[in-house]
């Protein structure tokens, strides 16, 4: 069986060298299907790694709650009432319902009545001037707890976290991040030395590791570069900087609708298990409906969730962009077979002296399956080559990440093959039906 078929394989590749033409635009189908499949499979694997890295920077298993302006509800009639009633100056005033907006005791009701919360953050963040050793940068002053870190999964490279003592008493103390360590303290270990952020000097205690975000994450994301951040207690920022809680004489001058009464800015809740974050968040939201009398003036992201409707979202876009590429493989088999039955009629004086010299039907039928299928083959090795060099140029040229790998290689070129044999099968059969007479007297 093995020499039948190195037989039938050199009489292909004789067949193929004779007409070499013919056999590379014969496989020109093969040769872009196999690539275009390659190709739109790596951007899909890209696109999916860059969800996987934002899920990462994010947090699997966190809820983001964040303050914003007052969302109000109701029917027409209440609304053209409350219109009506404000002609003397008072019934806009008795439509208002107080909030005290987002403040650290949300914080302190979530830790208490959600068990399902294992560590939660506040996040207050003020634009400082950063100041040390005659340099000067713009920077954000972010204030937290010592369960931030964690939560974003930031890690100590030096020195220590904050301590319950430094948040008890309001310590000048931060925590650093990269960024800032190699633009301040260059060569230098920056533990224990200080730094004056907004009108404060603080005390470094920690440097964090760095954090590898890209500009299109910050973008896309709405986050900050945590490199370039300096993390102090909570408790210090709203003694040494504002407590918007808490009303201050410039307050006195009037209240409107525009000015930010949130003590905290943002708050990022981690739970124990992913699979619970949208029922968690659920109570979340009825817990501080309640505290704030009603009134909606903040809202929840469960990052996890809005990550993987972009991942379906792309997964989907990818089976289209592959399907659409895999029609190019199909119109690379038809042409196969349609070359293959021109070259069966052209062939007929051939089969019939092989026929008459004892070949069988069989062998004919080898003969011209063997040659289709080692066009494929070969316009599957080329377009895995076009198709690595369609990856890096979509790579360079769109700033799109695409990732090649074995799995698309195996589908395209098992795929190609598959598609060489299907094709080529019915030029085969019909080659191998022809009568030798016939065949024999064929001009």
């Amino acid at each position: 069986m093995l020499e039948i078929i190195l037989y039938n394989f050199d009489i292909a590749i004789d067949a193929i060298k004779q007409n070499k033409l013919r056999s590379i635009l014969t496989s020109l189908g093969i040769i872009f299907g196999v690539a275009s499949v390659i190709a739109m499979l790596a951007i899909g694997q890209g696109a999916q790694q860059e969800v996987l890295m934002n899920m990462q920077v994010l947090g699997t298993n966190n809820i983001i709650i964040r303050p914003v302006m007052e969302q109000r509800q109701g029917t027409v009639e209440e609304e053209v009432g409350d219109t009506e009633e404000s002609a003397d100056g008072e019934g806009a005033n008795r439509s208002r319902r107080f909030s005290p907006g987002l403040t650290m005791e949300d914080m302190a009701s979530i830790i208490e009545q959600v068990p399902l919360v294992e560590n939660i953050s506040p996040e207050i963040v003020n634009d400082v001037q950063i100041v040390r050793a005659g340099r000067m940068r713009t920077g954000k002053l972010v204030g937290v707890n010592e369960q931030y870190f964690s939560i974003n999964q930031s890690q100590i490279a030096s020195g220590s976290n904050f301590s319950l003592a430094h948040l008890e008493r309001a310590s000048p103390v931060v925590v650093i991040g990269d960024g800032v360590r190699i633009r301040f303290f260059p060569g230098e270990n920056p533990i224990g030395q200080q730094v004056k952020a907004g009108n404060v000097w603080y005390t470094i205690i920690g440097v964090l590791q760095p954090k590898n975000l890209t500009a299109s994450q910050i973008d896309n994301l709405g986050i900050r570069d945590y490199n370039m951040d300096i993390y102090a207690p909570v408790t210090t920022t709203l003694l040494r900087l504002r407590d918007r809680a808490q009303i201050t004489e410039s307050d006195l001058g009037g209240w409107g609708d525009e000015d930010n009464y949130h003590q905290l800015d943002q708050l990022i809740a981690r739970v124990s298990d992913s699979s619970l974050s949208i029922t968690v968040s659920e109570i979340i939201s009825r817990l501080l409906q309640r505290r704030h009398n009603n009134v909606i003036d903040f809202e929840i992201i469960v990052p996890e969730l809005l990550l993987q409707q972009e991942q379906r979202t792309k997964r989907i876009f990818n089976i289209v962009l592959a399907s659409i590429a895999s029609i190019s493989l199909i119109v690379g088999g038809i042409g196969i077979m349609n070359i293959m039955l021109a070259s069966v009629v052209e062939r007929y004086r051939e089969i019939g002296v092989r026929m008459a010299v004892g070949a069988q039907k069989r062998d004919i039928r080898y003969q011209f399956l063997t040659e289709a299928l080692v066009i494929s083959v070969f316009g599957g090795f080329i377009g895995i080559v076009v198709g690595f060099a369609f990856s890096l140029l979509i790579e360079a040229t769109a700033g799109i990440v695409t990732i090649v790998t074995f799995l698309s290689i195996l589908i395209s070129f098992g795929v190609a093959t598959s598609i060489g044999v299907i094709f080529g099968y019915f030029p085969a059969k019909r080659a191998a039906a022809q009568d030798p007479v016939h065949a024999l007297r064929h001009e």
